[in-house]
């Protein structure tokens, strides 16, 4: 993708739909009268590519999409020690026993999930000040971490001089609890890229596109001062509007490509851009007559032919690419 030249305005998609692909819905679901905060599928198997969970209140559910829009039960947890969970947890694309998690409580943790051992906790002197609501591994530099939460911030940890802990991980035969977990007090770099709660984050390349309240996804380059760590300048290339949609927590998601972007907003409806193009394409608008409640995540499959909508109403709606004729 062309980089925008510095001290140019960001170029602001069009909310005119090409159509260059259409969407039906094919099921919709009521799991409960919880609301529903977080629907995610399965990439890492790639055997399991139509498995999806959501997250309401206490409770995970594992679905299946299959053919003809059905959508199958597999299993379903409840703790009724758990106040509120979400899925702000994402594993690593290079290596996925190592899974890193967003906190309430102002952190981000690396896990080995193999071993159980939390290896590094990235917060103190230059921490998230409030809660952190998303977190990503960079999709090819197993060093770099981005996460965003409700001190309005971007922050870029690198995990480089701590990696003899993350190899120790998976040698560690004492009990999980006795591991030397390090604190990673400082990140890389630090962006204001937003004036509210940043609720949702993900690498594309070297480019972050975060969103916050403002009615868009916005897509930026951190540019870092090797010499002073945490410090730099955030260009902003791209915006992808998207109306009604001015409330925090609502996440966008990508197909497994970052070839689009699928995000709800407060009036149940979805808008899919075509990530990588310059200026963005809205490829469709989704919208349907039952669906007034506001979607608080959504999933897009593999390949992006079909999407998942959780929703405030404990609904799950399933969108499914019309084939080309």
């Amino acid at each position: 993708m062309a980089k925008t030249p510095i001290g140019l305005e960001p170029v602001v998609g069009s909310l005119t739909s090409s159509k260059k692909r259409e969407y039906r819905v094919t099921n919709r679901l009521q799991e409960g009268k919880r609301p529903l905060y977080a629907v995610i599928f399965n990439f890492i198997d790639s055997r399991y590519f139509n498995v999806f969970a959501t997250v309401g209140g206490n409770r995970v559910t594992v679905y299946q999409c299959l053919e003809g829009g059905v959508i199958a039960v597999l299993q379903s947890y409840v703790d009724e020690d758990i106040r509120r969970m979400s899925l702000s947890t994402l594993t690593q694309p290079l290596k996925p026993s190592l899974i890193v998690s967003a906190s309430k409580d102002e952190s981000v943790r690396l896990w080995n999930v193999h071993t159980g051992i939390c290896i590094l906790i990235f917060a103190g002197a230059g921490g998230h000040r409030n809660e952190v609501l998303s977190v990503d591994f960079h999709p090819s530099d197993i060093y770099r971490i981005a996460s965003c939460g409700m001190d309005n911030t971007v922050k870029i940890w690198s995990v480089k001089e701590f990696w003899t802990y993350v190899e120790k991980s998976f040698t560690w035969t004492d009990l999980p609890s006795k591991f030397p977990t390090k604190y990673v007090q400082f990140p890389v770099f630090l962006a204001s890229v937003h004036s509210n709660y940043v609720d949702c984050n993900r690498w594309l390349g070297d480019f972050i596109l975060s969103k916050s309240v403002d009615n868009e996804i916005v897509l930026w380059e951190p540019k870092m001062k090797e010499q002073s760590p945490g410090e730099g300048t955030a260009d902003i290339l791209q915006k992808y509007p998207v109306p009604e949609c001015d409330i925090w927590f609502i996440k966008f998601s990508c197909d497994f490509h970052y070839n689009s972007a699928a995000i709800g907003n407060r009036e149940g409806k979805i808008f899919v851009w075509e990530l990588q193009s310059s200026p963005p394409v809205l490829i469709a608008r989704l919208s349907h007559a039952q669906s007034k409640s506001p979607i608080r995540q959504t999933a897009m499959s593999f390949d992006g032919s079909t999407i998942l909508c959780c929703c405030e109403d404990g609904t799950i709606w399933r969108w499914d690419a019309v084939p080309a004729n």
